[in-house]
């Protein structure tokens, strides 16, 4: 039956309509709604973070600075630009990340070889990871590289689908680009940053999509390396982490050296018992326990609060980093499913490796 010549060709209207879904979606994107449990649970472990923050870190605070509030009125102001931060991205639609994908990982990694150059990174306990003007302004460079490989992974492997089943095109770039990106991160060195970055982008193209012989063969090779390593710093051929590893088997070998702070981080924990000595109350963070305001202000929870606040503040980050995925599993997009497994993959393992 011939079509009216009023009426546009079958192709043209097809496409009218795609591009009409896809302004849908746009709009949709930008103005959805907030989730209100996730949104709650952030506020509820910042509140959490502060209080304790406060608590943990008032004794130092006053003995380094003459000021107990130093350390908790910095977090404050912290949490304040992060909270202010998140309601603005959260008005901006999210496809719009795209566009700066690439720009952002060149950047990052512009960064990353910028803090190893002589002279222009910052150095501290050993490491040189930082940028900035010391005592006035510094920050990590593998920061942004986090967030930058989890933005372009999310935005390359979305376009590829079935190319992720293919080596060339779905699995060598992404191996290649992670492996500039640890050997740059650990000529700082900076282990944890390397395990965290390698791991939220072996998550990401695994949910996009590489065969499962190839995961399989991934964790298994990732097994070996890191039992390699092991063995080798076990018996002084590699430097870098000996001294962890052979406390993590026992701190108690080098107490009052090497151990010395894993020790008292057990006895910060033991001390806590079931219900834990009170709120505010803890004696190891009175200059016993070092870094008991920063890595090791779990120890201080648990000692406080016993073993019962710190399975409910565990359980906190549990159903938020649940909630996150369940976010992904119901986004409008390949690309809003991928950016959210990625950002929640990440705060997952930085949870599980802070605590740990």
């Amino acid at each position: 039956m011939p079509q009216h010549p009023h009426q546009p060709p079958v192709k043209h209207a097809e496409k009218m309509r795609r591009k009409a879904v896809e302004r849908k979606h746009l709009l949709a994107a930008k103005g959805g709604r907030m989730d209100v449990p996730f949104l709650l649970l952030t506020l509820l472990l910042t509140a959490i973070g502060l209080v304790m923050l406060f608590s943990a870190s008032f004794p130092s605070a006053y003995y380094e600075t003459g000021n107990p509030a130093y350390y908790f009125k910095r977090q404050a102001i912290f949490a304040v630009l992060g909270l202010s931060a998140m309601f603005v991205v959260a008005k901006v639609n999210y496809q719009r990340w795209r566009g700066a994908a690439r720009l952002l990982l060149i950047f990052s990694i512009f960064l990353l070889i910028l803090v190893i150059i002589p002279h222009v990174g910052i150095t501290n306990n050993g490491a040189t990871r930082w940028l900035g003007i010391e005592k006035v302004f510094t920050f990590q460079p593998s920061e942004i590289a986090k967030l930058a490989v989890i933005v372009y992974f999310a935005d390359t492997i979305s376009k590829k689908k079935e190319k992720m089943l293919t080596w060339r095109q779905g699995i060598l770039p992404y191996v290649a680009l992670l492996g500039i990106i640890s050997v740059l991160m650990m000529l700082e060195p900076h282990l944890s940053g390397t395990v965290l970055i390698l791991c939220t982008g072996a998550v990401l193209m695994i949910v996009g999509g590489i065969q499962g012989w190839l995961v399989a063969a991934g964790v298994g090779g990732v097994a070996a390396l890191g039992f390699l390593f092991i063995k080798l710093a076990e018996k002084g051929i590699i430097k870098y982490g000996a001294a962890r590893i052979a406390m993590w088997h026992d701190p108690w070998l080098d107490y009052s050296g090497d151990g010395y702070q894993l020790a008292q981080s057990l006895i910060t924990i033991g001390s806590g018992g079931l219900l834990g000595v009170g709120f505010g109350r803890s004696r190891q963070k009175f200059l016993y326990l070092p870094e008991q305001y920063n890595d090791f202000i779990f120890s201080v929870v648990c000692e406080e609060l016993g073993l019962i606040g710190a399975c409910v503040i565990m359980l906190i980050f549990a159903l938020l980093i649940l909630r996150g995925f369940w976010i992904a599993l119901h986004a409008r997009d390949r690309f809003g499913a991928l950016l959210v497994v990625g950002i929640m993959t990440h705060l997952a393992l930085q949870t599980f490796l802070n605590i740990a």
